[in-house]
């Protein structure tokens, strides 16, 4: 009735195989409404072409979601996670729901469709807690051989997790599994004492990776989003039980919401760095719904971020030092920015590559990939030993001035970045300047300059557009950038670089392939021990503080 398990390692095939033996669970205690969704689009492409989420690298046959193929990893990942659910939920029709039993079903059922990796621990704990969030959604309508077969399998993953639980990456990972093991086991009557153990091991794992401020070790402000996720869904849930949820974890909701709040964009998305996405529309509002924390203003910043913020204009930047530890996907982006305007991102980073490959994660984490300074076509020559700020205000704006020391090992230089936002949204100055700044350094940026030969030091500051702006160079030497809702935006310099127009690409792990864009570049040499380059981007003087923003960015849903 099961299938046949794929054929993990041994140690792996051991715990699913005794996990089969045990108490099997009484009646189900599933949720009737689900706490969050997913992308309805999304949705509605499944049913309509039985494709998940990334659809690069799939193959297409008649039948199940378990005839699809998936070339790489995560994307196998994704389909045994049962993440999918999520989308059709937000479609919410009865195709999706017909689609939600039946793939189900057939996980269960089917010969093979078990195989691929399903049995990771962080993956079984991400599906246990899909099948509780959305069991109405399975179970309706539902045979009773089938409610039986979905009862059993949740009691035995749920053992199985008991057992594994430590071996997911003491990451995300770690908390996918444990959430996961929590849900199953308060799903089903006579688990409580697998339940208990959970909640403890959560609140061990919040205090040995989440910091006092909310911070993960990744820095990807995506990844620390879904980790809220997962501890707000455990809390309520054992509120939901009437029991007071442990105090570690409740305190790590309370700073990660306020994290998260500070790390969003005008638009609800968070910055595209060190791996991590935007998130799709509305996925951070439901995730601080969902922790029940008060409303509240953001903050300065948040994880190793600065945030300034006037009107409807948000700016986050990259204010540390990359990051190290387990889960790191580290980018070479000390001082980049992005800045979005109302619902209109307009300034950005290429943005993850993992979904499509590893030529393009590896391309996607240098420095060319991110809005900030190159020198020499290189990376910062090691992470930065020394990443240093200072706010700047006044009464029409707000400022920082950060500096990294990436190059000054092998250039003698250090970078450092002044943006100043005015109060009224409409103008950002900016400043890059690559300095010798201690006397010792002098010698190392003399031999790199004269190695250079004629062509000298040479640097690039780019500015990456989301692929929806529309940029053409004016007579006057600036570029204009007209977004979608209308506002036109100017971006000028002060003639000590040659200002270009480049492709650049856009990667969106929700996108079966990278998009094109454009990205603006100031390029020249640095022969001085100062060299600074000045430069602003402002609204046009026509176009309006507030603009009525009525353009839809995806399809209708009941086309």
């Amino acid at each position: 009735m099961f299938g046949t398990l794929s054929r993990p390692v041994r140690p792996l095939r051991r715990h699913v195989w005794l996990a089969r033996f045990g108490r099997r669970g009484g009646a189900l205690h599933l949720a009737q409404e689900p706490r969050w969704t997913g992308r309805a689009g999304q949705g509605r492409r499944m049913v309509e072409t039985l494709a998940p989420r990334r659809g690069d690298g799939m193959t297409r046959t008649p039948g199940t979601i378990w005839d699809l193929h998936p070339d790489d990893r995560e994307a196998r990942a994704d389909l045994h996670a049962f993440g999918w659910l999520d989308d059709l939920a937000a479609l919410g029709d009865r195709r999706a729901w017909t689609c939600a039993r039946d793939w189900t079903r057939d996980w269960l059922w089917l010969p093979g469709a078990r195989g691929g990796g399903g049995w990771d621990a962080a993956i079984t704990g991400r599906r246990l807690l899909s099948w509780t969030e959305h069991g109405a959604m399975i179970l309706d309508g539902a045979p009773g051989d089938f409610v039986r077969a979905f009862r059993r399998s949740l009691a035995h993953q749920t053992r199985y997790l008991a057992r594994c639980w430590r071996d997911a990456a003491p990451d995300r990972g770690r908390f996918d599994a444990l959430a996961g093991l929590l849900h199953g086991a308060m799903a089903l009557e006579g688990m409580e004492r697998h339940a208990a153990r959970a909640a403890g091991w959560l609140d061990a794992e919040c205090a040995a990776r989440i910091g006092p401020a909310g911070e993960i070790a990744s820095r990807n402000p995506e990844e620390m989003m879904e980790i809220l996720r997962l501890l707000s869904a455990a809390q309520g849930r054992i509120e939901a039980a009437g029991q007071e949820p442990p105090r570690t974890l409740r305190r790590a909701v309370a700073v990660m919401a306020s994290a998260l709040r500070t790390l969003r964009h005008a638009d609800g998305g968070l910055p595209r760095f060190h791996g991590g996405g935007a998130g799709h529309a509305g996925r951070a509002e439901q995730v601080l719904a969902l922790s029940g924390t008060p409303a509240a203003a953001p903050g300065e910043g948040a994880m190793g971020f600065a945030r300034l913020a006037h009107r409807r204009v948000t700016i986050l930047l990259d204010a540390a030092a990359p990051p190290v530890g387990p889960g790191a996907r580290p980018h070479a982006s000390a001082l980049a920015f992005e800045l979005t305007s109302g619902r209109r991102p307009l300034v950005v980073s290429v943005g993850p590559g993992h979904a499509f490959g590893t030529d393009w994660a590896e391309a996607a984490r240098r420095t060319p990939s991110h809005s900030t300074l190159e020198l020499d076509a290189s990376d910062a020559s090691g992470p930065p030993k020394e990443v240093r700020s200072e706010w700047r205000r006044t009464e029409r704006s707000s400022g920082i001035v950060i500096a990294h020391d990436g190059y000054v090992a092998t250039h003698g230089l250090t970078h450092i970045r002044q943006l100043h936002l005015d109060t009224d949204g409409r103008s950002l100055r900016g400043e890059d300047v690559l300095a010798v700044v201690e006397r010792e350094d002098r010698a190392t940026f003399d031999a790199m300059r004269a190695a250079s030969g004629p062509a000298g030091v040479q640097f690039r500051v780019r500015f990456h557009l989301h692929p929806d702006v529309l940029a053409a160079p004016d007579e006057d030497g600036a570029i204009s950038l007209m977004l979608r809702s209308g506002e036109l935006w100017r971006f000028r310099q002060d003639g000590a670089a040659t200002l270009a127009l480049e492709p650049s690409v856009y990667l969106d792990a929700e996108t079966p392939a990278p998009q094109e864009a454009r990205q603006i570049v100031l390029s020249g040499q640095a022969d001085e021990y100062a060299t600074r380059v000045s430069w602003t981007l402002a609204k046009a003087r026509q176009t309006p503080d507030a603009i009525r923003d009525l353009v839809h960015d995806d399809a209708p849903i009941l086309a």
